[in-house]
């Protein structure tokens, strides 16, 4: 395939050079065509079959190779044939030569073009199924866009051709009616500016607004389908319903609310959702008594004399449980309804596109906003429902330190909680399918927190699968497969953290015919909006992310669509999503990983800082861990950064910044960081970057022009 493609890459060439090395390109001048018209009109006159012919082979062929000439082609075929089968012959004539540069493009240049940005070419395309026609449509209609670059575009997606083909001949026939037109005074035109008169100038004003007149059009008639069967209300209650009180439901609720729109926030369970009540908040204070604990234990090594901790554990519980209560004013019912927000503590049901039961009132909206976010999923194994299952939700009950704990699932919340309890006081096992903990990062990553765990008592079973749980006499095991043997497991309580699933039941959508992807999440566009355009959601339901701050960053846009959209809608942008695995050594992590990049087939360079080099870290006795980051071949631009360190989540928006905005290391390594942080070493990995990449000519040189400047023969 390689060969023909340099074949015919050859003969294009040659048939490109042949066009202008032959000077045939000078006929295709406006002066040559007003020159040479009569010449042409008395041909037609004698024999039109053969002209028209060989004109829509000229054309085909023109178009086919994106010469120029094609504006004047049709200027010429306006005069020649009038508007009626000029209209006829150009039509079909620039199409079909679309239809030949579009497969040309598509056999030379896709697929190499493709793996060198397999990233940028698969979002492209899934935009592409999804409204490829609508936007070539929209491209045809505006004559900013040069038609020959169009076809060559889009040759490198993987729209179908005979959707090419039929949206090009439907979409082109506006803007070839203007130029076959103008051809009928080709005579008078001195410029192909003397086209644009104001008839002319009013007809691409026409054109320009076309797209969006398309666009309504198109929305129009997805809607009234998506819509059959539904009577729409005359009038609503709200602005927007929004139904769950978690992190995207509060945000959702708030800039709504901001804006002066009326909006209803439902939410059955606990204001707050799972953050605030099950997840981070809980967590995080958890995290935090146990490492006050070690810290005890650990003084030594500072040579501060401490006896083994002391582990109330209903007080630590009490810690935990006050800081949910410290924070719940922020999430409360009180404080939202300050805001204008009409807050419904009840179950929602959807029973139509605009109308909500709740309880036994049924709530109008111009827009609906799901957010009910998601739950802990339970594997499926023999015995498990009858054990003493916990999970993040009912974690926070335990009013005693378990003295056996079994962690089910090593990752971000396993292994958070896996080192937490160890450190507490439980015997913990942490149990992980995987061939490593952490499976989304990088494997030095994966065996440096398992490494860390491991000396921290926890003994870590990674590549261990579970098959069953049993119970007799003696209490509860977990039966798994480890290196090829069964083995049992004893716990007082199995901790899972496998996963997590939306909540998607009893909210009706099945009625109003509200689809799932493979992944359990709903099926929505790039603006969050499922196939019912004015039912919208956001956070864990809508994945792809179980992250609160992915929610927040959702919900902005689901409320400012809903709102707006009729003017403006924003696509959501997922390319610079931070993340952090709260183990200490943190794990924080931006962009691509090197697992990512190379699944991907990105190119890229990796600088890495070993935090044994960062003076801070040895001051505070906290050397573990590296900054690791990705940058495009040869150039400082950051493609992704990981940084396992002490706090990493607290400076990991350095790169995050520098991300967003386009920054690279270059402009980290030139920015002051006060001495001496641990935030410090962004600006260090930097200089290794720079270091790697100095220019060692001009170093040469540099050297030369010093010794000279010394006296140095050498």
């Amino acid at each position: 395939m390689t060969r023909q493609r340099l074949i015919l890459a050859v003969l294009l060439v040659i048939a490109i050079g042949v066009f202008f090395l032959s000077g045939a390109h000078q006929w295709f001048t406006l002066e040559t065509l007003k020159a040479y018209q009569s010449d042409f009109q008395a041909a037609f006159n004698q024999n039109p079959w053969q002209v028209a012919g060989l004109f829509f082979a000229v054309y085909v062929v023109m178009t086919a190779l994106s010469l120029p000439g094609a504006t004047l082609l049709t200027l010429l075929g306006g005069a020649l044939f009038g508007l009626g089968w000029g209209l006829l012959i150009i039509s079909f004539a620039s199409t079909l030569g679309a239809t030949l540069a579009f497969v040309l493009s598509r056999f030379l240049f896709r697929q190499p073009i493709e793996k060198r940005f397999p990233r940028q070419f698969e979002a492209v395309n899934r935009g592409v199924e999804r409204d490829g026609a609508f936007y070539l449509f929209m491209l045809r209609l505006v004559p900013v866009f040069p038609f020959f670059m169009i076809n060559l575009v889009m040759g490198l997606t993987r729209i179908k051709t005979v959707t090419f083909y039929w949206v090009s001949q439907l979409a082109m026939l506006p803007g070839t009616a203007v130029f076959v037109n103008a051809g009928g005074q080709l005579g008078e035109l001195e410029s192909l500016g003397g086209i644009v008169s104001p008839t002319l100038l009013a007809s691409f004003a026409l054109l320009a607004i076309f797209p969006w007149i398309a666009r309504r059009i198109v929305l129009l008639v997805q809607q009234r389908k998506a819509y059959q069967g539904f009577t729409r209300p005359q009038r609503f209650d709200y602005d927007i319903v929004v139904i769950g009180a978690g992190s995207a439901g509060l945000v959702t609720s708030y800039i709504a609310s901001a804006v002066n729109a009326k909006v209803a926030l439902v939410e059955k369970n606990k204001m707050g959702g799972d953050c605030l009540n099950t997840g981070c908040v809980p967590s995080k204070a958890l995290i935090r008594a146990a490492r006050a604990a070690h810290e005890i234990r650990t003084a030594s090594r500072f040579g501060v004399s401490a006896s083994e901790p002391e582990i109330d554990f209903s007080k630590v519980m009490g810690h935990v449980h006050q800081a949910i209560r410290d924070i719940e004013p922020h999430d409360s019912v009180e404080r939202y309804s300050s805001l204008g927000v009409e807050v419904h503590e009840n179950h929602a049901t959807l029973i139509s596109p605009w109308e909500v039961q709740v309880g036994d009132k049924t709530l109008t909206a111009r827009h609906i906003v799901l957010a009910t976010g998601a739950r802990p999923r339970i594997p499926a194994l023999p015995g498990i429902e009858g054990a003493p299952v916990l999970t993040s939700e009912n974690l926070w009950s335990l009013t005693e330190l378990p003295k056996r704990l079994v962690v089910l699932g090593g990752g971000a919340i396993g292994c958070e909680l896996s080192q937490s309890f160890a450190r507490l006081g439980s015997h913990v096992t942490l149990v992980e399918e995987a061939a490593q903990l952490l499976g989304r990062e990088d494997h030095d990553v994966g065996e440096l927190i398992e490494n860390t765990l491991a000396g921290e008592g926890v003994t870590v079973m990674s590549h261990t699968k579970a098959f069953e749980v049993i119970s007799d006499a003696a209490g509860y095991q977990l039966a798994v497969e480890h290196q090829g043997e069964r083995t049992l497991l004893a716990f007082d309580y199995l901790l899972v953290s496998a996963g997590r699933q939306a909540n998607l039941e009893g909210l009706g959508l099945e009625a109003l015919g509200i689809t799932t992807t493979q992944a359990g999440t709903l099926e929505l566009n790039e603006r969050l909006q499922t196939r019912l355009p004015n039912i919208w959601a956001c956070g864990d339901l809508a994945g792809p992310y179980q992250l609160t701050h992915a929610a927040s960053h959702q919900a902005w846009h689901a409320a400012v669509n809903a709102l707006f959209g009729e003017f403006k809608s924003f696509a959501v942008d997922y390319r610079v999503m931070p993340a952090v695995t709260y183990v200490q050594p943190e794990v924080a992590r931006v962009g691509l990983n090197e697992k990512e990049a190379e699944a991907k087939g990105i190119a890229f360079e990796v600088t890495r800082y070993a935090m044994s080099e960062s003076d801070r870290a040895i001051a505070e006795g906290a050397t573990q861990g590296f900054i690791k980051v990705l940058t495009a071949p040869g150039k400082d631009k950051i493609l992704g950064a990981t940084i396992v360190a002490e706090n990493a989540g607290e400076w990991l928006g350095e790169f995050t910044l520098a991300m967003k905005h386009g920054l690279g290391l270059n402009k980290l390594l030139g920015t002051i960081h006060p001495y001496p942080t641990l935030g410090e070493a962004a600006k260090a990995t930097a200089g290794v970057w720079k270091n790697a990449h100095k220019p060692e000519r001009v170093l040469a040189l540099l050297k030369r022009y010093f010794n000279w400047r010394r006296g140095d023969a050498k």
